[in-house]
């Protein structure tokens, strides 16, 4: 018995592959490199792409179950449905996909419309597969950690509806979870879909006020200029991805990402824990700045 991690070098990734190795899965990472591929130790890289049906055919060959994440890249739908066609085809009838929350409203945003084709192309077909949607990355602010730390601004433009923010560790953490409940279930599992949130839901303010608190001086939020976001993103990102970025956080503006009742409940249980906070969060990433 085996699983297939896909993403297995990024944020949550990475997370997914540490928590299966220590609970003792067997565990292969599809990776285009295994010579420049740094994995937690235990894990077998094998070398493919996600568009590369003949290498990824090979990569599933053996495989039990597979985690299925994404990058957002041009053709990340395309990725998606070559992995779950050929996972099929290799008689795989176990899966976890990592999708995004409100994937089915935020209808405009190119990533998140794709991840919701992908759910479809999932439900329509039968595979037997959790669907994990997971709200904001608090690690998605590592990326502006200097401007926050050093000018006293928190510049991500997230309004204020909310974001029910959670912790990459706990999305990698619920993944092998769900991924060796159904790895070792004696049958292939009925599907499910799970909102993968933290345990509050922030606003702008109320991040730089975590913020202010955890550096001991003041933090502001300037707002939601999402236009000046976007030409801030392009200096380190394609046009296309940072027009992407914009558009999603027009829709925090206008929607936020808001939990359902029950879901962190559910998390909780499931963990056996709390849920990481932001705060924890925040005061890691300063003492490591």
């Amino acid at each position: 018995m085996t699983i297939l991690v896909t993403g297995a070098t990024g944020t949550v990734g990475r997370q997914v592959a540490e928590q299966l190795i220590n609970r003792g899965a067997d565990l292969r990472a599809l990776v285009r490199d295994p010579a420049k591929a740094t994995l937690p130790a235990g894990v077998a890289a094998v070398q493919g792409d996600l568009l590369d049906v003949d290498s990824l055919r090979g990569a599933l060959s053996g495989v039990s179950t597979l985690f299925l994440l994404n990058a957002v890249v041009p053709d990340e739908f395309t990725q998606a449905l070559v992995a779950l066609n050929l996972a099929r085809e290799a008689g795989i009838e176990r899966v976890v996909y990592l999708s995004v929350i409100h994937s089915d409203r935020y209808v405009n945003v190119p990533h998140f419309a794709g991840k919701f084709a992908v759910e479809r192309m999932i439900e329509g077909m039968g595979l037997n597969a959790t669907i994990l949607r997971p709200a904001y990355f608090m690690q998605n602010d590592l990326a502006i950690r200097e401007v926050v730390t050093g000018h006293g601004v928190y510049p991500m433009p997230i309004g204020a509806k909310g974001l029910a923010m959670i912790d990459a560790r706990d999305i990698g953490e619920i993944a092998a979870i769900e991924l060796l409940r159904r790895e070792r279930a004696a049958a292939p599992l009925p599907a499910d879909r799970i909102n993968l949130v933290g345990p509050e839901t922030l606003t702008g303010a109320d991040v730089a006020a975590i913020w202010a608190e955890v550096l001991g001086r003041p933090v502001a939020y300037p707002g939601d200029d999402t236009a000046g976001f976007e030409r801030n993103l392009r200096a380190f990102m394609p046009g296309w991805m940072a027009y992407d970025m914009r558009l999603m956080c027009e829709r925090f503006l206008t929607e936020g990402m808001r939990p359902e009742a029950g879901d962190a409940e559910r998390l909780t249980a499931l963990l056996g824990r709390p849920l990481r906070s932001y705060r924890d969060f925040a005061a890691g990433t300063a003492a490591a700045a």
